[in-house]
């Protein structure tokens, strides 16, 4: 069944303390109007800026700055320092690992934003554990609790890429997918056509030219087609780490091959989109310390480096090739503000300071006078009237070519179209402060269910009051994207608000939640969901990472956890459609933090697909360990028999309620695990949360 056929039915118990509407209803003529992002001919320039010891400066103005566009003055209209600590994952004293959250906020600080692009059309087969090892390293030791990152691939299956998460483990996974797909050089691909009847003066074609040129083409492609995607995102750096060995052509001779001249304009489109988005490309070549003409060694009997007929097609001309792709990564960091990593082994150094360039800068935003869109570079200068002080910041940018787009029309629904333009925000928006619960369970086959539980902070919110009631309006819209980038899922609420002052008091403090659900097959998926308000318009968005199981094909899979506590009731609750409700004492809630006076409820259900299985025991334990030693505070044993299930694959339903009065203030790993007598031990299945108890 439809969501939006339950609508009706569903709010109609609320009485009239909330009101949802199928259809959007008009904005009372008072309401303040929705705000919306124009694009306009405006710059925005990254600075970092250093004393004579290297150390970062923090404390300038606006008015310390000069900037300049093609030596002439500009005027700076926005200015910020951004200064972000390098957060780290908050764990119990006795887990060796940060356990992963099992809900997502919009309110976490913010973090450094790195696309990790991993150049699988300019990496040697050879090489690529030397890309994962590298990036592994980024990844484990210099990736931010903060941070967010995606992980793309220049060729290869889409739906390895992992989209912006700070879910270390997902973003390895992604790494641990790529493949090695470089052609071989000119030079080598030349030296294999030497045979026992090669003349000399006979010409050596090379047969992968054309293969190599599309490579670099569409190498560039993905880096102006990620640079676009991020041009919304303002106010910030954004670092596009490019992991690859390069492309070998020579820039500065295009003329030397019919297919050079494309591959230069797609290198500068490439740039160019990345200056204008001010994506700074960290460029990493992953060869390290090496010999350029060591890949001659390989070519077992090749007279090439020692046959003079021949010309420099040996050594000098693999040299030549090594330097042409080196200096082919230098460009594209340079031009944009980033730096090359080239002939060394020792990334961490590399990365250091790369999160240094990313962790402290200001950020100056202007109008440029020259506003033609004419396609040419336009330099940059960035200057700093306090002497002894240096400033680093990209050289310019290319100018947009082509007619400026034209005034977007008002939209018909404002507040639909807030909406929208949260949900198509690369990154969550912080708008409407959210947390977000998404939790798979036993659906109808093939399917699983994706409970959904969204708590939204209403400070912000401006309500109306009118004949005894506070009134807003919320619309919400969710959506599941797969790894392919394909929709599966989506479905849209429309809230009507009406309030009496005794819940609006309570909504203020409290906030208000909504329960609903999407029913996805087994797979990876992104789900968002965002939100907006007519009263003060304001709009936010959460985004979170969900892994569906095969629930019918495991022999023993596991539900997620879903909590809630005795307090949860008096949150305001909409529920349009809640999987759960029959299953727990309260709403399911987003929040990890409980009252000592609370008592939590913890719901699991296991599943069994073993067919004509005998008889048997499933062993079922929750447990609550406590953050200094691991010291079990809370335990409960159940036992289940496979009878009840009658033969068939269904699920054991476990309850259970942890009192919280008698725990000292800290971090918790709550842990419910099963284990099937039938199957081996290492069959067992469990789930770790962590909660706070203040």
């Amino acid at each position: 069944m439809k969501l939006s056929s339950l609508l009706a039915a569903a709010f109609a118990a609320l009485a009239a303390a909330v009101l949802v509407a199928q259809q959007p209803q008009p904005q009372t003529p008072d309401a303040p109007p929705v705000t919306f992002r124009v694009e306009v001919n405006y710059v925005e320039v990254d600075a970092i800026v250093t004393d004579a010891q290297g150390n970062l400066v923090r404390n300038l103005t606006m008015d310390d700055f000069e900037l300049l566009e093609d030596r002439k003055a500009q005027t700076i209209t926005a200015f910020s320092l951004v200064d972000i600590p390098l957060e780290r994952a908050e764990r119990p004293l006795f887990a060796s690992m940060p356990i992963e959250p099992d809900v997502q906020t919009n309110t976490t600080g913010e973090g450094r934003l790195y696309l990790i692009v991993l150049d699988t059309l300019h990496t040697a087969p050879s090489n690529v554990p030397r890309v994962k090892s590298a990036v592994r390293q980024f990844i484990e030791r210099s990736f931010g609790e903060n941070d967010v990152a995606a992980v793309v691939f220049t060729g290869g299956q889409t739906g390895d890429t992992q989209d912006f998460t700070n879910n270390r483990r997902l973003l390895l996974a992604a790494v641990d997918r790529m493949i090695g797909m470089k052609s071989p050089g000119a030079t080598l691909s030349r030296i294999e056509q030497i045979g026992p009847g090669r003349q000399q003066g006979d010409i050596l074609n090379d047969p992968l030219e054309f293969e190599r040129a599309s490579s670099a083409r569409n190498a560039m492609e993905r880096i102006r087609e990620l640079s676009n995607f991020m041009a919304s995102v303002r106010g910030r750096r954004k670092a596009m780490l490019l992991v690859g060995e390069g492309v070998e052509y020579n820039f500065t001779d295009i003329l030397g091959s019919n297919q050079a001249t494309g591959v230069l304009e797609s290198v500068r489109d490439a740039i160019g989109a990345a200056t204008r988005a001010n994506v700074a490309i960290y460029a990493v070549d992953p060869r390290g310390l090496t010999s350029p003409d060591s890949e001659l060694i390989s070519t077992v009997g090749s007279p090439a480096a020692d046959d003079r007929s021949l010309g420099d097609l040996g050594a000098r001309s693999i040299a030549r090739e090594f330097r042409q792709s080196q200096e082919s990564l230098r460009m594209m960091a340079e031009d944009t503000g980033g730096f090359a990593v080239l002939n060394q082994n020792d990334f961490q150094s590399a990365f250091t300071r790369i999160v240094r360039d990313n962790s402290s800068y200001y950020v100056l935003g202007y109008y440029p006078t020259n506003d033609r869109r004419d396609g040419r570079f336009r330099g940059i200068s960035v200057r700093v009237k306090r002497p002894g002080l240096m400033v680093r910041a990209r050289r310019g940018y290319v100018a947009p070519r082509g007619r400026p787009p034209g005034a977007a029309p008002a939209p018909a629904n404002p507040l639909s179209a807030a909406v929208g333009e949260a949900m198509a925000s690369p990154l969550p928006v912080p708008g409407i402060p959210m947390r977000l619960f998404a939790g798979a369970i036993k659906g109808e086959a093939p399917n699983a269910t994706v409970a959904l539980s969204l708590e939204l902070g209403v400070q912000g919110f401006s309500f109306a009051e009118a004949n005894g009631t506070f009134n807003d309006r919320l619309e919400l819209r969710f959506t599941a994207t797969n790894t392919l980038g394909k929709q599966i899922g989506s479905g849209a609420h429309a809230v009507n608000i009406a309030m009496k002052p005794d819940t609006f008091a309570r909504v203020r403090t409290r906030g208000l939640r909504v329960l609903t659900q999407m029913d996805l097959p087994p797979g990876r998926y992104q789900v968002r969901i965002a939100a907006a308000e007519s009263g003060a318009g304001k709009s936010g968005s959460v985004i979170a990472d969900v892994e569906v199981p095969d629930f019918y094909k495991q022999p023993l899979a596991m539900s997620s956890l879903a909590l809630t506590t005795t307090s949860a009731g008096e949150t305001l609750t909409v529920k349009p459609n809640d999987p759960l409700a029959a299953l727990l004492p309260g709403p399911v809630t987003a929040t990890r933090e409980f009252d000592r006076a609370d008592a939590l409820s913890v719901f699991a259900e296991f599943y069994e697909n073993q067919r004509n299985a005998p008889a048997h025991v499933i062993n079922i334990e929750t447990t609550l360990r406590a953050p200094e030693n691991g010291r079990i505070v809370f335990q409960n044993s159940e036992e289940r028999r496979s009878a009840e299930l009658e033969g068939g694959r269904g699920g054991f339903g476990v309850t259970t309620q942890i009192p919280l009065g008698n725990l000292t203030p800290g971090l918790y790993v709550l842990r419910v695990q099963a284990r099937s007598r039938n199957l081996p031990q290492e069959a067992g299945v469990g789930r770790d949360i962590q909660i706070r108890i203040r």
